[in-house]
């Protein structure tokens, strides 16, 4: 199994090791690739390895479910700085085969005000992207976990709307020893069913990713790296239009920048570190090299890129919060509860 994942990994390497990133105006569904959940937020993206009862996790990687998550509920809530919002509900449940965790994902864009070629008010109209559909996780063996997920995508922008289809699949590796795990995902694998104006229809922004976490073994930390948009070698922003310039003072010709192979391969790891303060408290922190990249302003790049956050697990409930800096323009605010519905129920004696 190992073999395999490794030769689809490297064959997506391969194919996309000359192209531009896609992922510049050239897909359907952006959306796809936000972050929903205020764990993840705090450590600045995906945790793809991590099977601890935490069932927001399991929506990037369903082979993270476990009988952990029957009956785990989550809800979870961002804003960003202009005022649009995140969410993602996800329960967990078990089957005859596995477990299975419908899920509900939107990101809301708020409401605005239509004008004509004039400047003339118009009509009021919002937009919205969402997906709900249903992931399943089950055991190979005593270390190895797989799952797999199936989404419809809706889109509606004003008066234009578009229908998707997405998938995901996940493999998970647990040592059965240490506090050590290992994730392979390949997602939003899929098909634009309806484009918004019956134009042509565009790919999905498709992603592979690979991520590790290890907990050291006589201290509270647990260190997680991940390497995400595997499928894709130059994943940093190249302007298209860009001209070489003259020195002004030599008359020589300045060369378009672009970047090197130590910062393209750079941009493909984000870091995370979770300092497990006790049972009830955790702190979070974490390091995205290609959103710091993507967004940070040139004279004043400040913490762009980096994240932070808290859990607090109480009696029957948990209380995750995270703050993704984008920028020195604003940051992603996240708060995100969860409980066991069992733990609600009375016991009897």
């Amino acid at each position: 199994m190992l073999k395999s994942l490794l030769f689809i990994l490297a064959l997506g390497l391969w194919s996309n090791s000359f192209s531009q990133n896609h992922y510049f105006g050239l897909n359907s569904f952006p959306f796809l690739n936000s972050i929903f959940s205020a764990r993840t937020a705090g450590l600045g993206s995906d945790l793809i390895t991590i099977s601890d009862g935490d069932i927001g996790l399991c929506t990037v990687n369903p082979s993270l479910l476990s009988e952990k998550h029957i009956h785990e509920i989550q809800i979870n809530q961002g804003l960003t700085p202009a005022g649009g919002q995140l969410g993602m509900i996800s329960y967990g449940f078990k089957s005859k085969y596995g477990i299975l965790s419908p899920v509900l994902r939107f990101q809301n864009y708020g409401g605005f005000q239509g004008t004509d070629e004039l400047g003339n008010e118009t009509n009021k109209f919002s937009a919205i992207d969402y997906t709900i559909g249903m992931n399943f996780g089950t055991s190979m063996g005593k270390v190895i976990n797989i799952g797999f997920g199936l989404h419809i995508i809706g889109s509606h922008l004003e008066a234009y709307s578009s229908l998707g289809l997405c998938g995901t699949f996940g493999a998970n590796y647990k040592h059965p020893t240490q506090d050590l795990s290992a994730s392979f995902v390949v997602k939003n694998i899929g098909y634009q069913l309806l484009s918004y104006n019956n134009s042509e229809r565009l790919p999905l922004p498709a992603e592979v990713q690979a991520g590790i976490s290890y907990k050291l073994k006589h201290a509270p930390f647990r260190l997680s790296l991940l390497g995400h948009h595997l499928n894709s070698w130059k994943i940093l922003y190249e302007d298209p239009s860009a001209q070489p310039t003259i020195d002004g003072l030599t008359g020589d010709t300045i060369p378009i920048p672009r970047p090197g192979i130590g910062k393209t391969l750079a941009s493909h790891f984000s870091y995370s570190l979770e300092l497990l303060a006790s049972k009830n408290i955790q702190f979070r922190t974490g390091f995205d090299y290609l959103r710091r990249e993507q967004m940070k302003l040139l004279d004043r790049p400040g913490l762009s890129g980096f994240s932070f956050g808290i859990g607090l697990i109480l009696k029957k409930i948990k209380i995750d919060y995270g703050v993704l800096i984008v920028s020195k323009a604003g940051q992603n605010h996240y708060i995100g509860l969860s409980s066991n519905i069992d733990s609600w129920k009375k016991k009897r004696f």
